[in-house]
């Protein structure tokens, strides 16, 4: 049966029908520019001709009783179950008093205003309470604010590619370390993906955009070869004498004050440590933790009858939030228990707490602490009391190097040293460390090769087989 096309009809005509996907065909095909097909199954559900396209519309009334249509879409692009399904959703909302063209004009003002949504307004806004809450927040903070003063004007969403080239230019153009302007971006790009996830910008517009990492030069070259490396024999024993000469001069220090009108300031001399650095630094020395962990180290973490620290690693607490348990050598048990003794045997609190506040100390304090030490090292070298210093240059962090590649080096298999550094994954511990293990690979080589020839031996002396020749 041949059906006859449907006459075009008067500008801004309206046709009634059952709307299906054949009559959503036969409209958009025939229809003439401002008419309209109406279903006759759902009240306001329509479709509407115009001359660039045909676009799906429902008619409504919100509370107020005032008539509103808004578009769901274009067709053919949606479908008209699609529409139909839309539509019901759109009227259910209404039922519940809501106004969608309203909400969606007022998400499209929203949106412009984002627009001109600047890094300095987010930086003093939302993100300045968010940052506040954590643990170094500040800083970053201020790192924002002074690598990224140029942008400050700038829309978040206007950011580019050729933006961060010209950012990361200027940056070397001072000499800046590649590191410091990777932990700039880094921020930044923390901060566009947390305005992207709060709704303030639809993605972060340079998400996936890396730096260039420039040449290294020579100098850049040797240092990265001795970055992760463990310390010598004389160098462990610099470090013990280091400490040691430290704590002897707080306590000359401390004497004298006593002496010159403070007698009120503790005595150091009945102490175990004379401050928080010595047993920090030992407890790095034979755990490996990090410097974080062990500022954010609480003593409802540590369990000293079964020589344990059961905690998160803060690191990588965003890919394994649960707690870890690491065992404790008995000198890492040792200098836990004398700081306890000397801390008052504490039940909760941090375990290196800031006597002032309470509060954990800011990750950059032990940092004086640790120069000071390096610096009683070649006092003691020049008076021949150790064989040599440590390196001025020697980061603190090496002391967590030292304890992984001396596991390494003395057996220990990489997966229980990855667990015991808490690495998120023991790749990480492959890549850093894994050049440090006994090589069998040689061995298991040469027994092969050491086997065949005793079998090749033991069947020449049993009879009389001849060698083998090339053909």
């Amino acid at each position: 049966m041949k059906t006859t096309p449907s006459r075009p009809a008067e500008p801004g005509a309206r046709r009634k029908a059952k709307i299906t996907a054949r009559t959503a065909a036969d409209f958009h095909a025939s229809a003439s520019p401002a008419e309209r097909l109406w279903d006759t199954l759902l009240g306001g559900f329509h479709l509407i001709r115009r001359k660039a396209a045909t676009s799906w519309r429902l008619t409504y009334r919100n509370v107020a009783g005032k008539e509103r249509t808004i578009t769901l879409g274009r067709y053919p692009a949606l479908t008209a179950d699609q529409a139909r399904k839309m539509a019901h959703e759109t009227l259910g909302a209404t039922y519940q008093g809501e106004d969608p063209l309203a909400d969606r004009q007022a998400k499209r003002d929203h949106a412009r205003d984002l627009e001109q949504q600047t890094l300095a307004a987010y930086l003093d806004g939302p993100y300045e309470l968010y940052q506040n809450r954590r643990k170094r927040g500040k800083a970053t903070l201020q790192t924002l604010r002074r690598e990224f003063s140029d942008w400050m004007t700038r829309p978040l969403g206007s950011l580019t590619r050729a933006d961060v080239e010209r950012w990361q230019a200027a940056m070397e153009k001072r000499r800046l370390a590649f590191s410091t302007c990777q932990r700039a971006y880094g921020a930044l790009q923390t901060l566009l993906n947390h305005a992207a996830k709060r709704g303030t910008i639809d993605t972060n517009p340079i998400k996936g955009v890396k730096l260039e990492r420039p040449a290294l030069t020579e100098k850049e070259l040797a240092e990265a070869t001795s970055a992760r490396r463990y310390l010598e024999d004389q160098e462990v024993v610099a470090l013990f004498a280091g400490i040691e000469a430290y704590q002897e001069q707080r306590r000359e220090e401390r004497r004298r004050s006593r002496y010159h009108g403070k007698p009120w300031l503790p005595d150091l001399d009945g102490v175990a440590y004379v401050d928080y650095a010595p047993p920090l630094i030992l407890l790095m020395f034979y755990t490996g933790f990090r410097p974080g962990d062990l500022h954010g180290l609480r003593w409802e973490h540590v369990n000293l009858t079964f020589a344990t620290i059961r905690k998160v690693v803060e690191k990588i607490a965003h890919k394994r939030p649960e707690p870890q348990t690491f065992p404790l050598s008995p000198e890492a048990v040792a200098v836990l228990k004398a700081w306890h003794q000397q801390q008052g045997e504490p039940a909760t609190g941090y375990v290196f707490a800031n006597p002032k506040t309470g509060e954990r100390y800011d990750y950059t304090a032990i940092s004086r602490h640790w120069r000071r030490i390096k610096e009683h090292t070649a006092a003691l070298t020049k008076k021949v009391q150790i064989p040599r210093p440590l390196p001025a240059d020697l980061e603190l962090y090496s002391l967590r190097h030292n304890f992984a590649s001396q596991l390494i080096m003395k057996g220990a298999d990489l997966l229980a040293v990855s667990r015991l550094m808490g690495h998120a994954d023991i790749q990480t511990t492959i890549e850093h460390y894994g050049h440090l293990a006994p090589d069998h690979k040689r061995e298991f080589v040469n027994r092969f090769g050491r086997d065949y020839q005793a079998l090749l031996g033991n069947a020449g002396d049993q009879g009389e087989t001849q060698p083998a020749t090339a053909t």
